[in-house]
């Protein structure tokens, strides 16, 4: 197969993978608010979160993460990639990637049950580390040799610190 229809399959299954990501853990923070509705309508949108968290994250979410992986190391083994610094970057954000993915889906497996442990403030928190998995990977793969890694990793940093003050920001703005 073409080279280049691997890679638009494996940016296809990314942009896929990223969007479940942002929308599962959105769904959680709904999940979690329903808590503190009265009993009946708590009852009502928890079996409603518990169906849609089930077809995004087994429908959506999983296939693309496990293609998107598939279609990447084989780019990375076809071009032989191993040895390329950027590349070493990249496949260890993405390895990251996973455990965060493996973490989502132990907050899913729990709220499948209805077993709420993390606050939406928490989970609010959580979400944007999604977003920051895909601007650093966006840089790596795009600057590759060319990216500074001290000024990566500060930017990294930097865009933690200004997403946890936008989202103490907004629970503010929320409280009134």
């Amino acid at each position: 197969m073409d080279f280049l229809y691997i890679k638009a399959l494996h940016l296809i299954f990314v942009v896929s993978w990223f969007a479940g990501l942002f929308y599962i853990v959105r769904l959680f923070i709904y999940h979690t608010e329903a808590e503190e509705k009265p009993a009946a309508e708590r009852e009502v949108l928890q079996k409603q979160f518990i169906i849609m968290e089930r077809r995004l994250w087994t429908i959506i979410t999983w296939p693309a993460a496990i293609l998107s992986t598939f279609f990447g190391y084989y780019m990375v083994y076809t071009l032989d990639l191993w040895s390329s610094g950027w590349m070493m970057v990249k496949l260890g954000l993405t390895t990251a990637l996973l455990g965060y993915h493996i973490m989502n889906h132990i907050l899913y497996k729990r709220l499948q049950r209805n077993l709420v442990t993390w606050t939406s403030t928490q989970l609010r928190l959580w979400n944007e580390l999604a977003a920051m998995f895909l601007v650093t990977i966006i840089f790596v793969v795009v600057l590759k040799n060319s990216l500074d890694w001290i000024y990566g990793t500060l930017g990294f940093f930097a865009l933690g610190i200004t997403l946890m003050i936008a989202i103490r920001i907004y629970k503010r703005f929320r409280e009134k």
